[in-house]
């Protein structure tokens, strides 16, 4: 009996025959296949699925190997610290005390201690540190078990992870992949790296009132960036999270339950769309006590909700008397020809000089001082400003509600005294955790949202949207993110329950991702995080929901 299955290695550009049941890491052992960057691989995508090293080859099979310098490394060993630090938490500390790991920031990610005896100190953060160095040095495997998800939940129980016994107490798979590490067990969405030893940069500090755990560089793993501080973001995710858990739904399992109480659905919804109503009426409020402000500038990153926040502002601006003047900045596009272009030779929409600076700059300085200005239309299929006699000219109580990513870069409105603009910063900052080591980064969110709205009016399929992701990411990082701290205050627009109101129709869009597509791998692990939500029946959104702009029937014109 042939024991032998054909496997094609992209990173050798080979054909090979290999034993049924050999492992990744064996394969690699065996054909001796090299990485480039001289660091271990961390994974590899099997047939367009993310895989951890100890998966083993029992059908025909495509493979490419990644390391840290791809997305899904990253992303496995940000897991793999997540589970190294709870490990050393879990064996230095009380058994009452539980690792939460929260939101990003400056780096890293943000952790707290619960049930801590008194503050986070420096002693502590430096015993932790040195814990994990050692179990780093030690070289212990990360080893992938598939449990009975009943053994799962029993495991669990037995370790204290209450919150993955709520979790999981109701999955609908018999098995659920878990790891372990020395006598650690835990679950992570997501593989994890071969081992320990993998981990070799890190960083642990103490930070606000809890820890940062910090992440190698993205172009170079033997680097971390200087720690920064970001009071306003801190601020705003502290209290939404906050707000989340006094609510009782800070996990998934908590927001299901909420969702299996029917009658409790429109209730928690408008509750949750009113708090977020109030954060705008009071920004409003702020304006108004200011007495000079002219100009409202919204800034945020792509489908943080720009459009819709600059709608309802303007609604509570004119609850105060004020006559709200809406702008968009993309209908100041130079012509294409006159676009920047990367390093890629392709247009660069996102540069700050894809404005007509000069243009935009004097319609505003002409606008303030009175006079009435034809604002032109940016047809982005001709490419080229039309202008179709569009004219504005502000009364005696109008102000200004810009939206645009570059709002909040002082270049963008350099013409203009800073002592009238206002500026907002918003973005869907995920305040919903799988679980306590398990967060939702805010850029799946927003992603998610993407996904939807550009299959709705723009005639993208995932594919198409995964596919341009990082380079919309690319982007923010360099053009939106470095100038969020020059808001005047931040808005978080997302909701908590909006990923069980996203799934169904986010489901179809991802489903329709073929094996065959390099984005298969990322539209299999949003369809894994989805399918951990209970859906929300979409009919419960008010017409002047953020979601609105995203899925339709906004009360709002876009």
């Amino acid at each position: 009996m042939d024991n032998k299955i054909p496997v094609y290695c992209k990173n050798i550009d080979s054909k090979v025959e290999v034993p049924c049941g050999i492992t990744l890491q064996e394969f690699v052992d065996l054909f001796k296949v090299k990485n480039n960057t001289e660091i271990p691989f961390l994974g590899a995508l099997v047939n367009n699925k993310e895989r951890d090293m100890s998966f083993r080859i029992t059908k025909p099979a495509q493979i490419q190997f990644f390391d840290y310098y791809s997305s899904y490394g990253r992303n496995g060993y940000m897991r793999s610290l997540f589970f190294l630090l709870f490990h050393a938490v879990d064996k230095l500390l009380p058994k009452e005390v539980k690792l939460h790991i929260k939101h990003s920031i400056s780096g890293g990610r943000y952790c707290t201690l619960e049930n801590l005896d008194g503050p986070i100190t420096e002693q502590l953060v430096s015993k932790l540190y040195f814990f994990m160095k050692d179990t780093v040095q030690r070289d212990l495997p990360f080893v992938h078990e598939e449990m009975l998800t009943s053994d799962a939940i029993k495991a669990f129980q037995e370790h204290g992870l209450e919150d993955k016994y709520e979790f999981f107490k109701n999955r609908s798979r018999i098995y659920t992949s878990v790891y372990h590490l020395d006598d650690s067990i835990n679950y992570y969405y997501g593989f994890l790296v071969p081992s320990t030893g993998c981990l070799t940069t890190f960083g642990l500090e103490k930070y606000e009132e809890g820890l940062l755990l910090k992440l190698p560089s993205k172009k170079n793993i033997n680097a971390m960036a200087k720690t920064r501080l970001y009071p306003k973001l801190f601020s705003v995710y502290k209290i939404d999270k906050e707000w989340v858990a006094s609510m009782g739904v800070p996990y998934v399992s908590d927001l299901n339950k909420y969702t299996s109480a029917n009658q409790m659905v429109q209730a928690g919804v408008l509750v949750a769309e009113a708090y977020q109503e109030k954060h705008l009426a009071r920004v409003a409020d702020m304006i108004y006590q200011n007495g000079n402000v002219k100009m409202v500038l919204i800034s945020g990153p792509s489908s943080s909700g720009k459009t819709t926040s600059c709608r309802r502002l303007s609604v509570q601006l004119a609850v105060l008397g004020y006559h709200p003047v809406q702008i968009s900045v993309d209908d100041f596009f130079v012509e294409r020809d006159d676009t920047p272009r990367d390093e890629n030779g392709e247009f660069d929409f996102e540069d700050l000089h894809a404005i007509d600076l000069p243009l935009f700059n004097n319609t505003l300085k002409r606008l303030l001082a009175g006079e009435q200005v034809e604002i032109p239309t940016f047809n982005f299929a001709l490419g080229k400003k039309e202008w179709n006699g569009n004219t504005l000219q502000l009364r005696k109580n109008s102000i200004l509600v810009i939206e645009g990513i570059h709002c909040l870069n002082p270049e963008l409105t350099a013409q203009v005294p800073d002592d009238v603009k206002f500026k907002i910063f918003v973005s869907a900052l995920t305040s919903l955790s799988l679980d306590r080591q398990n967060p939702i980064p805010t850029s799946d969110n927003r992603l998610i949202r993407r996904i939807v709205r550009d299959f709705n009016y723009r005639g993208y399929s995932a594919v198409d949207t995964i596919r341009r992701w990082p380079s919309v990411r690319r982007g923010e990082e360099k053009n939106i993110f470095p100038f969020q701290e020059n808001a005047d205050v931040m808005i978080n627009t997302s909701l908590v329950f909006e990923l069980s109101v996203l799934k169904p129709f986010a489901l179809p869009i991802l489903h329709a991702v073929p094996e065959t597509a390099p984005e298969y791998a990322e539209a299999q692990r949003l369809i894994k995080l989805l399918m951990f939500f209970k859906t929300i029946p979409e009919p419960s959104l008010p017409g002047t929901s953020i979601l609105r702009e995203f899925l339709g029937g906004s009360k709002f014109t876009y």
